[in-house]
């Protein structure tokens, strides 16, 4: 964790001393505030989580909902962010944290076996899960959107579920992937109509399909399946991606060294995502492939080290804890690293411990206090 902290850090100066940014300053003050919070989160028995959940939950569902009041900041149409005597922050990265605690002390207190005889309790579990999900779909924000469902299934999959629930599970995917398969279809035969000059499709798309989904995201799914229908010059949506592929492919086995890549320092990459969403495009440029796989590496250890700790744990609760942790930093990884090198869609989804951000980077340092608690408290059953 330190060491991703300090190649973070190093990033950011990177990306931003061409132009005398001190956002790499900022970044060691929440580093070292978040170090502090890993440390003191730690040393807390985690069972007084477990019985502070719903509490915990309801404070991230209002922060969610304060996106909407006057303490809201809009930006780019978004309402992602929230003024609080003059802090800053993304409501969506602690509902991430409350979300999994909240679930982690539902699936425990119940017995989830059967699929039939948990009904109830499946219920329950999916109340918790919606209410956070579609409030941050509304922001929009549908990066941190998707990292709801990956803890939300992996903790019900933990918890030694019937089959037939996946079962149903897996066919509910296909239907829903079936459908937005249909509406970018749709949209992409829309495209090819208002390229082509037809007046009948200068309307926006997202007010004639029943799909909720605004045209700016079907245009990242488009530019990442079909780049000339929606971006031929290569100058719109799709570059971001193409800069991000120059940075990473110019990068070779070793790198250009510290301080010296070109896409951020010239502009290429925005100065706006260079020190965030694509942080691990500049560590790929100036450190090279190996650069990116010690990264990758260390990143593999936290996440095992997650796992092994929830299966040592001394409770359910520690167990489906680690397991939810774990996958949040699966998804955030596996989504940013994918989209950065042309696997993923674009999706504004911040890495954990290099992207710069305060709210994002407590709420990691807070997670893996949460399971280095549970390691240290594995063996007190007072």
């Amino acid at each position: 964790m330190v060491i991703l902290l300090f190649i973070g850090i190093t990033a950011i100066y990177a990306a931003h001393s061409h132009m005398g940014g001190k956002q790499w300053y900022v970044q060691i003050f929440w580093a070292s505030i978040g170090f502090v919070v890993y440390v003191i989160v730690s040393k807390i028995d985690y069972s007084l989580w477990r019985n502070n959940a719903h509490w915990i939950y309801y404070i991230s569902i209002i922060l969610l909902v304060l996106a909407w009041s006057p303490l809201g900041k809009r930006h780019y149409g978004a309402v992602r962010w929230v003024k609080i005597f003059g802090i800053t922050i993304q409501p969506s990265e602690p509902a991430k944290l409350g979300f999994l605690v909240m679930l982690a002390a539902l699936m425990a207190r119940f017995e989830i076996r059967s699929f039939w005889g948990s009904i109830k309790n499946l219920a329950k579990s999916f109340g918790v899960f919606c209410i956070p999900t579609v409030l941050v779909l509304f922001q929009p924000d549908l990066g941190s959107a998707l990292t709801f469902p990956v803890i939300f299934f992996a903790m019900l999959y933990v918890s030694n579920l019937s089959k037939k629930f996946f079962a149903c599970v897996f066919v509910g995917m296909l239907i829903l992937l079936s459908i937005v398969a249909f509406d970018i279809c749709g949209y992409k035969k829309f495209l090819d109509r208002k390229n082509s000059g037809d007046q009948v499709a200068t309307a926006k798309y997202e007010d004639r399909s029943l799909f909720p989904m605004k045209d700016y995201q079907r245009d990242r799914i488009v530019a990442f399946m079909f780049p000339d229908a929606v971006d031929p010059d290569g100058i719109g949506i799709s570059w971001n991606l193409r800069q991000s592929l120059i940075a990473v492919g110019s990068g070779g086995l070793n790198g250009k060294g510290f301080n010296n890549g070109t896409q951020a320092k010239l502009g290429y990459l925005p100065k706006s995502i260079a020190s965030n969403d694509f942080v691990f495009s500049v560590i790929a440029e100036e450190r090279g492939f190996i650069g990116a796989l010690v990264v990758i590496l260390l990143y593999a250890l936290i996440i095992w080290s997650g796992l092994r700790t929830a299966n040592c744990a001394r409770d359910e609760f520690g167990t489906y804890l680690c397991v939810g942790i774990s996958m949040l930093f699966l998804a955030h990884i596996g989504i940013n690293i994918g989209m950065t090198i042309g696997l993923m869609p674009i999706t504004g989804i911040p890495l954990p411990f290099l992207s710069y951000g305060g709210s994002f980077l407590l709420t990691c340092c807070f997670s893996q206090g949460l399971v280095q608690s549970v390691y240290r408290y594995q063996n007190n059953f007072t």
